[in-house]
């Protein structure tokens, strides 16, 4: 008889803390989970902002130096006044439109599906984020518990 199988295994580590980086993490772990994998999620640096109770539902699109936007911008437009709060909804309607969930909704989905959402203990140090500023079920670790976690992993992705 042949031991069982591990689950397949998928670690993320997310720097950034903008709406447009947010999705991608979110997105691969809930897919993964969805398809019986384990899902972590290692947030660092701005990452953090996204597990930041208050700061995560106010994430914002920035369109400056943003090679990505649908419309060619020269810089000078995206330092003007209004530009960075007109990607952000134009990002925002993308997402209704194609009937993503919303951010929180996104987190709330991650939790319940069993992605490890690890908070990275020497950025928040760094960042002056204090445990009690995340949302419920992301967990405290250091880089040394997240690396454990992706030893194991099939994939590895920095997004």
């Amino acid at each position: 008889m042949t031991a069982p199988s591990r689950p397949r295994r998928i670690a993320i580590v997310a720097s950034r803390g903008t709406l447009d980086y947010a999705y991608p993490p979110l997105i691969l772990a809930t897919t993964a989970t969805s398809m019986g994998w384990e899902a972590g999620i290692f947030f660092t640096f701005y990452g953090l902002d996204v597990l930041h109770k208050k700061k995560h539902k106010k994430l914002k699109v920035p369109p400056l130096a943003n090679p990505a936007m649908p419309v060619p911008m020269p810089n000078v437009l995206g330092v003007l006044p209004g530009m960075t709060a007109a990607a952000t909804a134009m990002m925002k309607g993308w997402m209704r439109k194609a009937n993503l969930p919303t951010l929180p909704e996104f987190l709330t989905m991650a939790r319940e599906s069993g992605v490890k959402l690890f908070a990275c203990s020497t950025t928040m140090g760094v960042m002056g984020v204090a445990a009690e500023d995340l949302i419920e079920g992301a967990d405290v670790a250091g880089a040394a518990a997240f690396l454990d976690f992706a030893a194991d992993a099939d994939v590895q992705l920095f997004v």
